[in-house]
Protein backbone atom coordinates (compact mmCIF):
# COMPACT_ATOMS: atom_id res chain seq x y z
CA UNK A 1 0.00 0.00 0.00
CA UNK A 2 1.31 3.47 -0.87
CA UNK A 3 1.98 5.70 2.09
CA UNK A 4 -0.10 8.88 1.99
CA UNK A 5 1.59 12.30 2.42
CA UNK A 6 2.22 13.09 6.05
CA UNK A 7 0.33 16.00 7.56
CA UNK A 8 2.59 18.82 8.71
CA UNK A 9 2.25 21.78 11.07
CA UNK A 10 1.18 24.73 8.84
CA UNK A 11 4.06 27.19 8.38
CA UNK A 12 1.54 30.02 8.59
CA UNK A 13 1.26 29.34 12.32
CA UNK A 14 4.76 30.74 12.91
CA UNK A 15 4.34 33.79 15.11
CA UNK A 16 0.65 33.03 15.68
CA UNK A 17 -1.00 32.32 19.01
CA UNK A 18 -3.08 29.16 19.28
CA UNK A 19 -5.69 28.67 21.98
CA UNK A 20 -5.42 25.26 23.60
CA UNK A 21 -8.68 23.94 25.08
CA UNK A 22 -8.65 21.70 28.12
CA UNK A 23 -7.78 18.08 27.33
CA UNK A 24 -8.00 15.40 29.99
CA UNK A 25 -5.86 16.75 32.87
CA UNK A 26 -4.41 19.64 30.82
CA UNK A 27 -6.01 23.04 31.51
CA UNK A 28 -6.86 25.76 29.00
CA UNK A 29 -3.69 27.48 27.73
CA UNK A 30 -2.30 29.54 24.87
CA UNK A 31 0.75 28.79 22.73
CA UNK A 32 2.75 30.93 20.31
CA UNK A 33 4.66 28.97 17.65
CA UNK A 34 8.14 30.19 16.78
CA UNK A 35 10.07 29.57 13.57
CA UNK A 36 12.49 27.01 14.98
CA UNK A 37 9.92 24.83 16.75
CA UNK A 38 7.59 24.56 13.73
CA UNK A 39 10.44 23.48 11.47
CA UNK A 40 11.71 21.02 14.09
CA UNK A 41 8.26 19.43 14.42
CA UNK A 42 7.82 19.19 10.66
CA UNK A 43 11.30 17.70 10.24
CA UNK A 44 10.45 15.00 12.80
CA UNK A 45 7.15 14.25 11.03
CA UNK A 46 8.86 14.06 7.62
CA UNK A 47 11.76 11.94 8.86
CA UNK A 48 9.55 9.65 10.91
CA UNK A 49 11.79 10.11 13.94
CA UNK A 50 11.07 11.17 17.54
CA UNK A 51 11.76 14.80 18.38
CA UNK A 52 13.78 15.19 21.58
CA UNK A 53 13.32 18.63 23.15
CA UNK A 54 16.06 19.67 25.56
CA UNK A 55 15.98 22.58 28.02
CA UNK A 56 15.33 23.71 31.55
CA UNK A 57 11.80 23.61 33.06
CA UNK A 58 9.35 26.30 32.02
CA UNK A 59 10.52 26.81 28.43
CA UNK A 60 7.35 25.27 26.98
CA UNK A 61 8.69 21.86 25.93
CA UNK A 62 5.61 19.87 26.92
CA UNK A 63 3.20 22.54 25.73
CA UNK A 64 4.81 22.49 22.29
CA UNK A 65 3.74 18.86 21.89
CA UNK A 66 0.24 19.69 23.04
CA UNK A 67 0.07 22.65 20.63
CA UNK A 68 1.25 20.40 17.78
CA UNK A 69 -1.66 18.03 18.46
CA UNK A 70 -4.07 20.97 18.41
CA UNK A 71 -2.62 22.32 15.15
CA UNK A 72 -2.90 18.87 13.53
CA UNK A 73 -6.33 18.16 15.11
CA UNK A 74 -5.21 14.75 16.36
CA UNK A 75 -5.28 13.01 19.78
CA UNK A 76 -2.69 14.09 22.33
CA UNK A 77 -1.30 11.17 24.35
CA UNK A 78 0.99 11.93 27.28
CA UNK A 79 3.01 9.73 29.62
CA UNK A 80 5.05 11.42 32.36
CA UNK A 81 8.14 9.42 33.28
CA UNK A 82 9.24 8.88 36.88
CA UNK A 83 12.04 6.98 38.57
CA UNK A 84 10.02 3.73 38.60
CA UNK A 85 8.91 3.85 34.96
CA UNK A 86 9.73 0.90 32.73
CA UNK A 87 9.61 0.64 28.91
CA UNK A 88 6.63 -1.70 29.07
CA UNK A 89 4.57 0.99 30.84
CA UNK A 90 4.31 2.85 27.53
CA UNK A 91 3.30 -0.28 25.62
CA UNK A 92 0.83 -2.11 27.85
CA UNK A 93 0.24 -3.14 31.45
CA UNK A 94 -0.46 -6.64 32.72
CA UNK A 95 -2.39 -6.65 35.99
CA UNK A 96 -0.96 -9.77 37.63
CA UNK A 97 -2.40 -8.77 41.01
CA UNK A 98 -5.96 -8.65 39.64
CA UNK A 99 -5.46 -12.04 37.97
CA UNK A 100 -4.21 -13.53 41.24
CA UNK A 101 -7.25 -12.10 43.06
CA UNK A 102 -9.52 -13.60 40.40
CA UNK A 103 -7.80 -16.97 40.83
CA UNK A 104 -8.41 -16.84 44.57
CA UNK A 105 -12.09 -16.05 44.01
CA UNK A 106 -12.42 -18.89 41.51
CA UNK A 107 -10.66 -21.25 43.91
CA UNK A 108 -12.93 -20.35 46.80
CA UNK A 109 -16.20 -20.55 44.82
CA UNK A 110 -15.22 -23.50 42.61
CA UNK A 111 -15.76 -21.49 39.47
CA UNK A 112 -18.66 -19.52 38.04
CA UNK A 113 -21.55 -21.18 36.28
CA UNK A 114 -21.21 -21.07 32.49
CA UNK A 115 -17.59 -19.96 32.52
CA UNK A 116 -14.52 -22.15 32.63
CA UNK A 117 -11.59 -21.42 34.89
CA UNK A 118 -9.44 -20.91 31.78
CA UNK A 119 -11.82 -18.20 30.51
CA UNK A 120 -11.86 -16.40 33.84
CA UNK A 121 -8.09 -16.43 34.16
CA UNK A 122 -7.16 -15.80 30.52
CA UNK A 123 -4.10 -13.53 30.59
CA UNK A 124 -5.38 -11.30 27.77
CA UNK A 125 -8.27 -10.23 30.02
CA UNK A 126 -5.79 -8.52 32.33
CA UNK A 127 -3.83 -6.60 29.67
CA UNK A 128 -4.53 -2.89 29.21
CA UNK A 129 -3.20 -0.95 26.20
CA UNK A 130 -0.55 1.67 26.89
CA UNK A 131 0.02 4.98 25.18
CA UNK A 132 2.09 3.62 22.28
CA UNK A 133 -0.44 0.85 21.62
CA UNK A 134 -3.11 3.54 21.10
CA UNK A 135 -0.69 5.52 18.94
CA UNK A 136 0.27 2.60 16.67
CA UNK A 137 -3.09 0.80 16.36
CA UNK A 138 -6.05 2.65 17.86
CA UNK A 139 -8.63 0.07 16.78
CA UNK A 140 -6.90 -2.94 18.34
CA UNK A 141 -6.22 -0.88 21.47
CA UNK A 142 -9.94 -0.17 21.74
CA UNK A 143 -10.72 -3.87 21.31
CA UNK A 144 -8.20 -4.78 24.01
CA UNK A 145 -9.61 -2.06 26.27
CA UNK A 146 -13.01 -3.74 26.00
CA UNK A 147 -11.53 -7.23 26.41
CA UNK A 148 -9.87 -6.19 29.67
CA UNK A 149 -13.12 -4.88 31.08
CA UNK A 150 -12.16 -1.22 30.61
CA UNK A 151 -9.39 -1.37 33.21
CA UNK A 152 -7.89 1.76 31.62
CA UNK A 153 -9.38 4.83 30.00
CA UNK A 154 -9.80 5.62 26.31
CA UNK A 155 -7.77 8.66 25.20
CA UNK A 156 -9.74 11.70 24.07
CA UNK A 157 -9.94 12.25 20.31
CA UNK A 158 -10.81 15.63 18.79
CA UNK A 159 -13.96 16.15 16.74
CA UNK A 160 -13.59 14.99 13.16
CA UNK A 161 -10.55 12.79 13.80
CA UNK A 162 -10.56 9.24 12.45
CA UNK A 163 -8.45 6.26 13.48
CA UNK A 164 -5.32 6.09 11.36
CA UNK A 165 -5.00 9.84 10.90
CA UNK A 166 -2.12 10.07 13.36
CA UNK A 167 -1.65 11.47 16.84
CA UNK A 168 0.94 13.25 18.97
CA UNK A 169 2.69 11.26 21.70
CA UNK A 170 4.49 13.08 24.52
CA UNK A 171 7.02 11.11 26.57
CA UNK A 172 7.63 13.72 29.23
CA UNK A 173 10.78 14.09 31.38
CA UNK A 174 12.51 10.96 30.12
CA UNK A 175 15.62 11.94 32.09
CA UNK A 176 13.79 10.96 35.31
CA UNK A 177 14.38 7.28 34.45
CA UNK A 178 17.69 5.47 34.10
CA UNK A 179 19.12 4.53 30.70
CA UNK A 180 17.22 1.23 30.60
CA UNK A 181 14.02 3.05 29.67
CA UNK A 182 15.16 4.96 26.54
CA UNK A 183 17.24 1.98 25.45
CA UNK A 184 14.24 -0.29 25.98
CA UNK A 185 12.10 1.87 23.70
CA UNK A 186 14.52 1.85 20.74
CA UNK A 187 12.99 -1.14 18.98
CA UNK A 188 9.37 -0.12 19.56
CA UNK A 189 9.93 3.46 18.39
CA UNK A 190 12.08 2.37 15.46
CA UNK A 191 9.69 -0.33 14.21
CA UNK A 192 6.47 1.44 15.24
CA UNK A 193 5.37 -1.79 16.85
CA UNK A 194 5.90 -4.35 19.61
CA UNK A 195 4.74 -7.76 20.83
CA UNK A 196 2.25 -8.45 23.62
CA UNK A 197 2.92 -12.06 24.73
CA UNK A 198 0.09 -12.18 27.29
CA UNK A 199 -2.45 -11.27 24.59
CA UNK A 200 -0.70 -13.25 21.83
CA UNK A 201 -0.63 -10.13 19.65
CA UNK A 202 1.88 -8.17 17.62
CA UNK A 203 1.04 -4.48 17.47
CA UNK A 204 2.30 -2.33 14.61
CA UNK A 205 1.33 0.68 12.55
CA UNK A 206 -0.54 -0.47 9.46
CA UNK A 207 0.85 0.41 6.04
CA UNK A 208 -0.40 3.68 4.60
CA UNK A 209 -1.45 5.20 7.91
CA UNK A 210 -0.06 8.40 9.40
CA UNK A 211 2.71 7.58 11.92
CA UNK A 212 2.46 9.30 15.31
CA UNK A 213 4.56 12.36 16.01
CA UNK A 214 6.56 11.33 19.07
CA UNK A 215 7.91 14.15 21.23
CA UNK A 216 10.31 13.40 24.08
CA UNK A 217 11.36 16.01 26.65
CA UNK A 218 14.31 16.19 29.01
CA UNK A 219 15.22 18.71 31.72
CA UNK A 220 18.84 17.53 31.44
CA UNK A 221 18.88 15.97 34.92
CA UNK A 222 20.47 12.81 33.53
CA UNK A 223 22.50 12.10 30.39
CA UNK A 224 20.64 10.11 27.75
CA UNK A 225 22.25 7.08 26.08
CA UNK A 226 23.96 7.68 22.72
CA UNK A 227 21.93 5.03 20.78
CA UNK A 228 18.71 6.79 21.77
CA UNK A 229 20.05 10.23 20.79
CA UNK A 230 21.11 8.92 17.38
CA UNK A 231 17.53 7.95 16.62
CA UNK A 232 16.07 11.36 17.54
CA UNK A 233 15.94 14.77 15.98
CA UNK A 234 16.84 17.30 18.67
CA UNK A 235 15.39 20.74 19.39
CA UNK A 236 17.45 22.77 21.86
CA UNK A 237 15.28 25.19 23.83
CA UNK A 238 17.51 27.72 25.55
CA UNK A 239 16.88 30.59 27.91
CA UNK A 240 18.51 33.69 26.35
CA UNK A 241 22.01 34.56 27.54
CA UNK A 242 21.89 38.38 27.72
CA UNK A 243 19.61 40.50 29.88
CA UNK A 244 17.77 42.33 27.11
CA UNK A 245 16.83 39.12 25.33
CA UNK A 246 15.90 37.53 28.65
CA UNK A 247 13.51 40.38 29.49
CA UNK A 248 12.02 40.25 25.99
CA UNK A 249 11.56 36.49 26.27
CA UNK A 250 9.92 36.67 29.70
CA UNK A 251 7.75 39.59 28.62
CA UNK A 252 6.51 37.60 25.65
CA UNK A 253 5.75 34.57 27.82
CA UNK A 254 3.93 36.76 30.32
CA UNK A 255 1.75 38.41 27.66
CA UNK A 256 0.94 35.06 26.05
CA UNK A 257 -0.13 33.33 29.25
CA UNK A 258 -1.48 36.27 31.26
CA UNK A 259 -2.63 38.97 28.81
CA UNK A 260 -4.73 40.73 31.45
CA UNK A 261 -1.85 41.15 33.91
CA UNK A 262 -0.34 44.64 34.09
CA UNK A 263 2.83 44.56 31.98
CA UNK A 264 4.78 46.85 34.34
CA UNK A 265 4.15 44.32 37.08
CA UNK A 266 5.30 41.52 34.78
CA UNK A 267 8.47 43.48 33.96
CA UNK A 268 9.23 44.02 37.65
CA UNK A 269 8.73 40.28 38.26
CA UNK A 270 11.05 39.46 35.35
CA UNK A 271 13.79 41.76 36.67
CA UNK A 272 13.53 40.18 40.11
CA UNK A 273 13.76 36.71 38.56
CA UNK A 274 16.93 37.62 36.68
CA UNK A 275 18.47 39.10 39.82
CA UNK A 276 17.77 35.99 41.88
CA UNK A 277 18.81 33.74 38.99
CA UNK A 278 22.20 35.43 38.73
CA UNK A 279 22.72 35.19 42.48
CA UNK A 280 21.94 31.45 42.42
CA UNK A 281 24.34 30.87 39.51
CA UNK A 282 27.14 32.69 41.34
CA UNK A 283 26.63 30.47 44.38
CA UNK A 284 26.39 27.28 42.32
CA UNK A 285 22.79 26.69 43.42
CA UNK A 286 19.75 25.58 41.40
CA UNK A 287 18.56 28.64 39.48
CA UNK A 288 15.00 29.90 39.11
CA UNK A 289 13.79 30.17 35.54
CA UNK A 290 10.74 30.57 33.31
CA UNK A 291 8.71 28.03 35.30
CA UNK A 292 9.05 30.09 38.48
CA UNK A 293 8.30 33.29 36.55
CA UNK A 294 4.99 31.89 35.29
CA UNK A 295 4.13 30.66 38.79
CA UNK A 296 4.76 34.16 40.11
CA UNK A 297 2.57 35.82 37.47
CA UNK A 298 -0.21 33.30 38.04
CA UNK A 299 -0.20 34.03 41.76
CA UNK A 300 -0.19 37.80 41.20
CA UNK A 301 -3.13 37.62 38.84
CA UNK A 302 -5.13 35.65 41.39
CA UNK A 303 -4.12 37.72 44.43
CA UNK A 304 -4.86 41.22 43.18
CA UNK A 305 -7.14 42.64 40.45
CA UNK A 306 -5.27 45.93 39.86
CA UNK A 307 -1.64 46.99 39.25
CA UNK A 308 -1.25 48.69 42.64
CA UNK A 309 -2.30 45.53 44.46
CA UNK A 310 -0.16 43.37 42.18
CA UNK A 311 2.96 45.44 42.90
CA UNK A 312 2.28 45.14 46.62
CA UNK A 313 1.69 41.39 46.32
CA UNK A 314 4.89 40.96 44.29
CA UNK A 315 6.94 42.43 47.10
CA UNK A 316 5.38 40.03 49.57
CA UNK A 317 5.47 36.74 47.63
CA UNK A 318 8.50 36.90 45.33
CA UNK A 319 10.77 35.25 47.90
CA UNK A 320 8.43 32.25 48.17
CA UNK A 321 8.52 31.66 44.41
CA UNK A 322 12.07 32.61 43.44
CA UNK A 323 14.23 31.75 46.44
CA UNK A 324 14.17 28.03 47.12
CA UNK A 325 17.70 27.26 48.30
CA UNK A 326 18.54 27.06 52.03
CA UNK A 327 21.72 29.13 51.71
CA UNK A 328 20.14 32.13 50.02
CA UNK A 329 19.90 35.28 52.19
CA UNK A 330 16.45 36.35 53.34
CA UNK A 331 14.96 39.53 51.93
Amino acid sequence: MTTSPRRLIPIRLIGEELDLPSRDSWPVARHRFDHESVWALNAAIAAGRPLLIRGEPGLGKSQLARAAAEALNVPFLCHVINGRSEPSDLLYTFDAVARLAQAQVVGSTKGVEGESVADLLRESSFVSPGMLWWAFDWESALEQHQTSGARSSVPTAPKGWKSGHGCVVLIDEIDKADSDLPNGLLESLGNLGFAVPQANQSIRLKDGLQPPLIVVTTNEERELPAPFLRRCLVLQMRFPSNEKDQLDYLGHRGRTHFPKLDQDVALEAAQQLLQDREAAIRQGLPRPGPAEFLDLLRALQELAPDPKGQFAALKEIQRFVLRKNPDEPAL
